[in-house]
């Protein structure tokens, strides 16, 4: 069986990507179907904030019929002007940190939750490659921010990851990781 026409799918569900294990489309639905129910039994609702993985999140999402019962809605904010207009990221945290950062990724959940009906958001900025890399942020380098309301209070949790491969394994295995935070996110008290 070929994955998204570039490699063999294993019999783990992953796709081999120029020697890096890679999830294939199969496991990826698989895994949105879970946070789907996770989110679904804990009676919240999901946005996400992505950059890097270009609204993938938001698609398997939204794949899922029924999902616009805990799906709320995905901002794709590719470029630094996105991210300031439609998350409301500081400009200057943009400049001072860059926008892939703690920083900026955490705006960008914590943006998402303000302009949305959501209870979680889920931000993603990263250098996917093959260019963008800069010193000390190698391609392949992925912040991550997961915000969510928990009683009273707003909790963002902030995840960096090094991922090899080309453009494609690294996006994938954003996604995955992404879908792997929400899933293991703590229930509401």
């Amino acid at each position: 069986m070929r994955c998204n026409g570039i490699a063999r799918e294993s019999e783990r569900g992953r796709c081999e990507n120029r020697g890096v294990n890679v999830p294939s489309d199969i496991a990826l639905s698989t895994l949105a179907r879970e946070v789907g129910a996770r989110l679904l039994e804990s009676n919240r609702r999901l946005a996400t904030a992505e950059s890097c993985t270009g609204g993938w999140i938001a698609k398997l999402c939204t794949d899922i019929a029924g999902s616009s019962d805990w799906f709320d809605c995905g901002f794709v904010c590719y470029s630094n002007a996105a991210k300031v207009r439609d998350l409301g990221v500081a400009e200057k945290l943009i400049e001072s940190a860059g926008a892939v950062s703690d920083e900026v990724v955490r705006a960008m959940a914590e943006g998402a939750i303000e302009r949305t009906g959501a209870t979680v958001a889920l931000a993603v900025s990263g250098i996917a490659g093959p260019s963008g890399a800069t010193p000390g942020k190698p391609v392949g380098t992925v912040w991550f921010a997961l915000a969510y309301r928990q009683e009273d209070r707003l909790e963002c949790q902030g995840h960096l990851i090094q991922f090899d491969g080309n453009r494609d394994a690294v996006r994938r295995q954003s996604v995955e990781y992404a879908l792997n935070l929400l899933r293991a996110m703590p229930k509401p008290l």
